[in-house]
This record gives C-alpha cells, sequence and structure tokens, in this order.
C-alpha cells in the first residue's frame, strides 16, 4: 500500500512539475477561454443580457467559461500518455512495482491539479465581472472543479490510451472538446434548447459542472439553472467513477 501512494506521488509530482516548465502551455491554456469571454461575452451582452439568462450575458457565460478552462486543461494533460508511448517511457512505468489503477489514477490525479490551478487563474477575474466571491464561494467552486476535472480527465486517459501520436490525439481531443463545450449551455439557458439537444447534453459531464458552477457564481435561485447542485453533484461523481474505471481497464491492457 506504501508502494502504490508513494508511485501514484511520484505520478503525480511528475506531472505538476511538467506544467509549471511549460509556460507557453499555461499562457495558450488562458487564452480561449479569454478570448471567447472578450469576444462573444463582449459583443452579444448588449443583445442577451435578461434573455433568459438571469441578468447580464457576461456574467451568465463567466461560469461556462472556468469550466471550459478546467475541461481543456483537464483534457490536454492526458497527452502526456501519448508523449510517453512515442518516446518509450510508458512502458517503463507500465512495468513499474505498482498497479495499473496506481499509474492512472497518478495521470488524473496530477491533470486534475494542474486544471485547478487554471480555474483559480480564471477566478481572479470575477470582480472584474462583478462577481463576489468569498472564500465559501472558492471552497464550493475549487470542490466542483476537482470532480469536473477528474471526469474530465478519465475521460482524456480513455483516449490518450488508444491513440498512437500526438497528432491522432490531438484532432480527437478538438472533436470532442468543441462538442462537450457548445452543449454544456455555458452559451445560452438550456431550458430554451431543441428537445435533442437537451437529450444531448444530459450525457456531457462538462454540462452539469456548468450548471453546478453557474448555481455558486450567481445563486442557486439564477432562472438559468437546470437543476440543484447536489443533483449536479452526484452527476459529477457518476461520470467520474465511468469514465476511471474505463480508463483503468484500458490500462490494464496496454502492453
Amino acid at each position: 500500500m506504501k508502494g502504490e501512494l508513494r508511485g501514484l506521488f511520484v505520478l503525480w509530482q511528475r506531472e505538476m512539475l511538467r506544467y509549471a516548465r511549460n509556460r507557453t502551455r499555461i499562457v495558450t491554456s488562458l487564452f480561449q477561454p479569454l478570448l471567447f469571454l472578450v469576444i462573444f461575452g463582449s459583443g452579444l451582452r448588449q443583445s442577451l443580457s435578461g434573455q433568459g439568462v438571469g441578468g447580464d450575458f457576461l456574467r451568465f457565460m463567466y461560469p461556462g467559461i472556468v469550466a471550459m478552462g478546467i475541461m481543456g486543461m483537464a483534457m490536454t494533460s492526458a497527452i502526456s500518455v501519448v508523449w510517453d508511448r512515442e518516446f518509450g517511457f510508458l512502458k517503463e512505468i507500465l512495468v513499474a512495482p505498482v498497479s495499473r489503477t496506481t499509474i492512472a489514477l497518478g495521470k488524473a490525479v496530477g491533470g486534475t491539479s494542474t486544471a485547478l490551478v487554471q480555474a483559480v487563474l480564471l477566478l481572479v477575474l470575477a470582480p472584474f465581472i462583478g462577481i463576489r466571491l468569498t472564500p465559501g464561494h472558492l471552497a464550493a467552486l475549487l470542490g466542483l472543479g476537482a470532480m469536473l476535472s477528474f471526469a474530465v480527465s478519465g475521460l482524456g486517459l480513455l483516449i490518450a490510451s488508444r491513440m498512437r501520436s500526438v497528432e491522432s490525439f490531438g484532432l480527437v481531443m478538438q472533436f470532442v472538446l468543441f462538442p462537450m463545450f457548445f452543449l454544456s449551455g455555458a452559451f445560452f439557458p438550456l431550458q430554451r434548447a431543441p428537445v435533442w439537444m437537451q437529450l444531448l447534453t444530459r450525457v456531457n459531464p462538462l454540462a452539469y459542472g456548468v450548471d453546478a458552477f453557474r448555481g455558486v457564481l450567481l445563486g442557486a435561485h439564477s432562472p438559468a439553472l437546470v437543476q440543484s447542485i447536489p443533483l449536479n453533484v452526484a452527476w459529477l461523481v457518476g461520470f467520474s467513477c465511468l469514465f476511471m474505471t474505463l480508463a483503468v481497464w484500458q490500462f490494464q491492457r496496454m502492453d
């Protein structure tokens, strides 16, 4: 047991060091969420504010931007699996005296930690948008962010374990990320979406993260909320268990 915990810590530490040393990744990972916030938020603010979003459109969209930043960082962190496979380091990890479950969990916890750093950087913008954050809000958001990022990290590991090249992973990642984001309710209230779109959001973990974030940042009585925060938490836990179970299963089949 002690060896497994040490192995998990070493894998987590490796992911954090890789993240801290890659300043370009930190800057570019912030660029896309900020671009959506500035371009879409500012451009549509006048025309969409009050249209079922519970007030100002920029405030409505902000929780979705934070969730988007978490999702992007958690998903891209799984690229380390593909890099390790290309350079032969993954084989050394797989033959280490730790279980494949520990390896998958170490990667996922590392991805979760880097995504939470991303969340903190984006939450710094809250006062400039007119949202007041209390220590209680921050603790709730980090807890929800950990659940969301762990679920997305599991999905990323599941995909990465099947990829043989970084290019392939990048293409599949974009194919997965953009539908998840646009079907998350970040840009529009899901209650007004077509029925087929509402059905797709039910299998999108990001939708539950956005809804929960919105409940914390804008209040539990916001008209844009789809369901209660505890119910969103339950769904995020369910997605985390599902994706990590599949990722562990895939890691156990790797050679």
